[in-house]
This record gives C-alpha cells, sequence and structure tokens, in this order.
C-alpha cells in the first residue's frame, strides 16, 4: 500500500477510488485547489491570445463557499468565476481556467477581458470579510496582475457593481477598498 510521498507522486487517475471522469488540473494560482465549472457554465477560449485581460472582477457570493461551488457545477446555473475565496480561512478554489471566459460579469465585453473572483459571504454581513479572506485574494489579485501586465489600481481591479449594464452591488459598501489595494500593492 503506497503512503505519504509515494502516494503523492501517483498520478490521480490511477487511484483505485478516482471516478473514471477525473481529470488533473493544473491550477493557475499555485495555493488553489481545483474545483472545475461544469463545462457548461463557461465557454472555452486561449486568452490572452483570443483576447487582452485588462480586468479583475470583485464580487461577493451571497452564499456559502459550498453553494457557489455547488452553483458553479450545476450545468442549468450558466453561471461561474475563476476563483472562489473562503471566507474563514482565506483558501482558494479555481473553477475556470485563466485562458477560459467565465461568466461572472453580466457584460459579455467584461467577461471576456476579466478574470472574477468571487468572495464568501453577504455584502450586508462585514463580519465575512475576514483578514484571511483580504490578504490571500489581494495576493491572488497580485499574481493576476503581473501574469497579464494589469495595472494594481481601481481602474483595472474592480467591483461587480461597477460593470456598465449590471444592477449588482457587490462587493458593497462593508468591502474595505483602500485595505484591499494596499494588500494588493505590497504582494
Amino acid at each position: 500500500m503506497l503512503k505519504g510521498a509515494a502516494l503523492a507522486a501517483v498520478p490521480y487517475v490511477l487511484l483505485p477510488s478516482a471516478p473514471a471522469r477525473a481529470r488533473p488540473r493544473t491550477v493557475d494560482h499555485a495555493p488553489a485547489d481545483w474545483l472545475s465549472a461544469d463545462s457548461a457554465n463557461y465557454t472555452p477560449a486561449d486568452r490572452p491570445a483570443s483576447q487582452p485581460l485588462d480586468r479583475v472582477v470583485l464580487h461577493v457570493t451571497q452564499a456559502t463557499y459550498t453553494s457557489t461551488l455547488g452553483i458553479f457545477q450545476n450545468p442549468r446555473k450558466k453561471v461561474s468565476a475563476h476563483y472562489v475565496v473562503r471566507s474563514a480561512d482565506g483558501h482558494i478554489a479555481q473553477c475556470v481556467r485563466e485562458h477560459d471566459i467565465a461568466w461572472h460579469a453580466g457584460n459579455w465585453d467584461y467577461n471576456t477581458r476579466s478574470i472574477g473572483i468571487e468572495h464568501e459571504g453577504w455584502v450586508e454581513r462585514p463580519g465575512y470579510f475576514t483578514d484571511a479572506l483580504y490578504e490571500e485574494s489581494a495576493r491572488l489579485t497580485a499574481a493576476i496582475c503581473t501574469r497579464y501586465g494589469i495595472p494594481r489600481d481601481r481602474a483595472h481591479i474592480i467591483g461587480h457593481y461597477e460593470v456598465p449594464g449590471t444592477d449588482h452591488t457587490d462587493p458593497g459598501p462593508n468591502w474595505d477598498w483602500a485595505r484591499y489595494m494596499r494588500l494588493v500593492n505590497l504582494a
């Protein structure tokens, strides 16, 4: 029986308990876990070759981390984001590869040129915006900005409420933009 490091070296798809459809995926952000959105909830692409990436759009889920992942895995929902950040510990799940187009912004032009990051919580409940959530999300945003040459400023790191043609309010008035941008620029 394999244990420890020997087990870690075995590809996931070769493990006897692995589902037949499971495929290992490489994440774009090393600390993230791959928890794929259903393929009916995003558009395959070859960004930035096919479309330039020039924005990061921040969201608040209005649901729990687990519920959000379930929504993205439901093919009837027609919604996804590239990442979901858990409130309690800042754990990150990647649901859509960065080169693909997640359906998160409610505006096709913004979807095609942005990376979407969902944050567990509710806009009216600031207790969900923990130190861990801010810190890990800021590191993720800084890494995305570095990968694609996106300026680390509020013109390029925006809230969902700033996407034209949408009626969203997230991340909401309790989101501390000054703190977040300071952390992004320190990462």
